[in-house]
C-alpha cells in the first residue's frame, strides 16, 4: 500500500502515526541512494502552483508539482528555474514525471551552476514535516523575506531523510532570447579544461562548459553563451578569437540545436542505455583532467572540469580504484545489489559523520525517514 497525503495535515498524521520505516517517493524518477525497504508514501498529491508572482521573479509550489509543470507556467511568462534541473530518466532507465520536491532533495542542478548556483541558492522558502509528524517552515515565499536560509539549504540535498517537503519557493529569472554555442573540435581532456578554464576566466559570460571525449566525430569541447541577441553574438566573435590558441572553434546559433545539445549534456545522455555503472565525482576543476584520467571506462566532463560523469563496468568501486582525491564521488546508477554493497554516496568525515547524524537524530528522532539511503 502506498500512503498518498492529499494536505499536509494529512501528510503529518501519516508520519506521527506511522509504526516503521517511510520510503519517500515524489515522481519515481530518481532511485539514487541505497534501497531503502519501508511503506511508500508519495507526495505527488501535494501538487499545484500556489503562487506566482513574474514581477518579483518568485513561484511557489506543492512539492508534489510535476517539474515540467512550473516550467511551463515560468516559459509563459518567459522566465526559468536558474539552475538549469537535471532530468535522469534516459540515464537510469525510468519513467514518470519528476516532481519540482525531488530536485529539491536532490539538489538537482545542472551545467548553468557555475553561472548561476545550484538548486539549494535558488531556493528562499520550504514547508516539511519532520520525523515526529511535526509541519514546519522555513524561509519565505518572497525574496526580502529569507530568515533562517541556512536550514533552507539544508533541506536541498538531503533526500528525504531530515523531512518530508510539502511546499517550495523559488526565486526565478528571465529566460534569454538567444543563445549561442562555441566549440573546439579534438582536444585532450587536459587541454579542454584549459580552454574552459580560459573561457570562464573571460568576460564574455559562459552559462556552460563541457568536453566530450566520445562525442560523434570525436572530442568536442562546448561553451554556451545566453543574453541578448546582439550581445550573444558579439561575444561568441570574441571567445572565438579568445580561443584561437586551442584550435578552430565553430559557433552554433541555432537556438534549437544548442538547446539541445546542452539537454544532452545536462541529463548526461551519452550513458543513456549503456551498461555499465555511472558515477558523478565533483573535483577542483584544475583536477578533472587528471581524475577523469585514473577512472577508466568512459567520462565526461562538466561545469568547466568540476564535474566527472564516469561510465564503468558494473560492480567498480570506483572510490577504491582512484584511491585518495580531492573531491567527492557519488554512485548515480547502479543495481540494487551494487548499491546496497558499496557506499552510494561519498563517505563522510568523523567530524562531519557525527553531525549530519545529530541532524537527523534531531529531525527524525525515530528514524523512520528514508532510513539507511544515505548511510
Amino acid at each position: 500500500m502506498v500512503l498518498t497525503p492529499a494536505s499536509e495535515t494529512e501528510l503529518s498524521d501519516m508520519v506521527a502515526l506511522a509504526e516503521g520505516p517511510l520510503r519517500i517517493m515524489g515522481g519515481g524518477t530518481r532511485p539514487v541512494g541505497r534501497p531503502v525497504e519501508g511503506t511508500p508514501l508519495s507526495v505527488a498529491g501535494l501538487s499545484g502552483i500556489e503562487l506566482y508572482e513574474p514581477g518579483a521573479l518568485t513561484v511557489v509550489a506543492g512539492a508534489g508539482t510535476p517539474l515540467a509543470e512550473v516550467e511551463r507556467v515560468l516559459a509563459a511568462e518567459n522566465q526559468r528555474l536558474p539552475f538549469e534541473p537535471v532530468d535522469f530518466r534516459k540515464l537510469l532507465g525510468r519513467q514518470g514525471d519528476p516532481t519540482i520536491g525531488g530536485v529539491v532533495a536532490t539538489n538537482a542542478s545542472g551545467p548553468r551552476r557555475i553561472q548561476a548556483g545550484a538548486c539549494r541558492d535558488s531556493l528562499i522558502g520550504v514547508r516539511f514535516v519532520d520525523g515526529a509528524g511535526t509541519r514546519l517552515k522555513n524561509g519565505g515565499r518572497v525574496m526580502k523575506n529569507v530568515t533562517g536560509y541556512d536550514l533552507v539549504k539544508l533541506m536541498a540535498g538531503s533526500y528525504g531523510t531530515l523531512g518530508i517537503l510539502s511546499e517550495v519557493s523559488f526565486k526565478v529569472l528571465p529566460a534569454p532570447a538567444a543563445q549561442a554555442c562555441v566549440s573546439v573540435a579534438g582536444l585532450t581532456p587536459a587541454q579542454a579544461v584549459e580552454a574552459m578554464a580560459a573561457a570562464l576566466g573571460s568576460p564574455f559570460e559562459v552559462s556552460g562548459a563541457a568536453h566530450l571525449p566520445n562525442a560523434e566525430g570525436g572530442p568536442l569541447t562546448a561553451l554556451r553563451l545566453e543574453g541578448f541577441a546582439d550581445s550573444v553574438r558579439y561575444r561568441s566573435e570574441r571567445l572565438v578569437d579568445a580561443l584561437r590558441g586551442f584550435g578552430a572553434a565553430d559557433v552554433e546559433t541555432d537556438g534549437a540545436q544548442v538547446a539541445a545539445l546542452w539537454r544532452q549534456i545536462r541529463d548526461v545522455e551519452v550513458f543513456a542505455g549503456r551498461p555499465g555503472d555511472v558515477w558523478r565525482l565533483s573535483v577542483k576543476p584544475s583536477d578533472g583532467a587528471e581524475i577523469a584520467a585514473r577512472c577508466g571506462g568512459q567520462v565526461m566532463l562538466d561545469w568547466g572540469g568540476g564535474l566527472i560523469w564516469a561510465l564503468v563496468p558494473e560492480g567498480t568501486d570506483l572510490r577504491a580504484r582512484l584511491g585518495r582525491f580531492e573531491g567527492h564521488a557519488t554512485l548515480i546508477r547502479a543495481s540494487a545489489a551494487t548499491r546496497a554493497e558499496i557506499p552510494v554516496f561519498q563517505p563522510e568525515p568523523e567530524p562531519l559523520a557525527r553531525l549530519s547524524q545529530g541532524l537527523r537524530e534531531k529531525f527524525d528522532p525515530r528514524g523512520i525517514l528514508n532510513p539507511g539511503l544515505m548511510g
